[in-house]
């Protein structure tokens, strides 16, 4: 449904969404990989969206409308530079609730709302370092043949009794992805607020492995803990992937991957 956004309209025209990233990350700050994804989206009202925006970014919107993710993972270990990756510290699971955004610049990325994880280290870095949205949660990613069930209850810093539990059957290989699930998926880069300054978080990774999926059961309350309406329904798109190898370019202001002071 078309919708007149109460908010201002990106300087620069955005970005195509392209299903492979468009520059490298040569000298990556951060390298990683996301296993057994599934991806779970629901329209949204662009005027929800946008009170819960870093400045200098406005909701992404999709024939008019924009989408909140739950997406739930593996993480695999994460590494510094081109450093290894730590086997254990470094891999847990993870469930995010996601938001599509647009700068000023036209880049196209996503806002974390919250950041369940396993692992209690990796969190209080997550959230002391680089202020992401981090929270420790009780977690586990189980698979059975076509069957994958992911679930998370959260311990700190809450609100208590957030959780989430995400059951799918995995289906056919995606050949030809539709418009709205490379929008969905093709995202290059995350926007986020560090010392009182916008940023932009360039990622890049091999085109994603693709596969739809039927969602047997999804109970959460995850999205209303992140401050946005309670999806009313199914989802609208429903994705599993069997992971990409990430890295993570430097953070920058203007386009480029230039950093500034």
């Amino acid at each position: 449904m078309p919708h007149t956004p109460p908010f201002p309209e990106p300087a620069s025209e955005p970005e195509p969404v392209t299903a492979d990233p468009p520059a490298s990350a040569a000298n990556p700050l951060l390298t990683q990989s996301w296993l057994d994804l599934a991806f779970l989206h629901w329209a949204a009202d662009p005027g929800d969206v946008a009170p819960l925006l870093p400045a200098g970014t406005v909701p992404d919107t999709l024939d008019g409308v924009t989408y909140v993710g739950l997406v739930a993972f593996r993480m695999h270990r994460v590494g510094w530079f081109r450093l290894p990756g730590v086997p254990y510290l470094g891999s847990f699971p993870e469930t995010n609730v996601r938001l599509y955004t647009v700068d000023a610049y036209g880049r196209r990325g996503v806002v974390f709302r919250s950041m369940d994880a396993a692992r209690l280290i990796p969190v209080a870095v997550g959230r002391g370092v680089f202020r992401l949205p981090y929270v420790w949660s009780r977690m586990t990613v189980r698979r059975e043949g076509a069957t994958v069930t992911y679930a998370s209850s959260r311990r700190l810093p809450g609100p208590r009794g957030a959780y989430s539990r995400i059951t799918l059957r995995i289906g056919e290989r995606v050949d030809d992805p539709t418009g709205l699930e490379h929008f969905l998926t093709a995202r290059w880069g995350m926007h986020g607020a560090f010392l009182g300054r916008s940023l932009y978080l360039p990622s890049t990774h091999p085109r994603w492995p693709l596969h739809r999926a039927d969602l047997i059961a999804c109970e959460e309350n995850l999205v209303a803990a992140a401050g946005l309406p309670q999806p009313a329904g199914d989802p609208v798109s429903v994705l599993y992937s069997p992971g990409v190898p990430v890295r993570f370019g430097r953070p920058a202001r203007r386009p480029g991957g230039v950093p500034t002071p």
